[in-house]
């Protein structure tokens, strides 16, 4: 028994073959993660799935399997299903956040629009009162 066997085959005390499909997923040097996944998957669903797998989709795979194992243990119940409904949920309420924010902005320039003078009003009032406080530049929105 060499040092170059995979945590896998370390775990079932066998010789790690050339051809090992656990080898490049499940390092010697951390055989805590074969034991999570292998707790929840087995050894031979974990196989099968990465035999119908595409060779580039594997790793992805593993790391999807090693993280539902590991949410899995810390939640018996929901696992990772918990993680993603409250993110579900997160990203509901920023997208209303949005929404919201969105519609008093449109409410804003809409009243922007209605609130500035026009130019023959603010005339008459000069010529009516006589006094001009400098207040009816449109251009002048200081108080905005």
């Amino acid at each position: 028994m060499t040092s170059t066997r995979c945590a896998v085959c370390k775990y079932f005390r066998r010789r790690c073959p050339p051809e090992c499909i656990f080898a490049p997923y499940f390092p010697a040097d951390n055989p805590q993660k074969f034991a999570y996944v292998h707790r929840f998957y087995g050894a031979s669903n974990i196989s099968k799935m990465l035999e119908e797998l595409p060779v580039h989709l594997r790793a992805k795979a593993i790391e999807s399997l090693c993280y539902e194992a590991k949410c899995r243990m810390q939640d018996p119940v929901y696992g990772c299903v918990r993680i993603i409904s409250s993110l579900h949920q997160e990203l509901h309420l920023a997208q209303s956040q949005l929404a919201k924010t969105q519609a008093e902005i449109a409410l804003l320039n809409a009243c922007v629009g209605v609130v500035e003078p026009t130019p023959s009003s603010s005339e008459s009032l000069v010529q009516q009162n006589g006094i001009d406080h400098g207040l009816d530049n449109a251009s002048d929105i200081w108080f905005y």
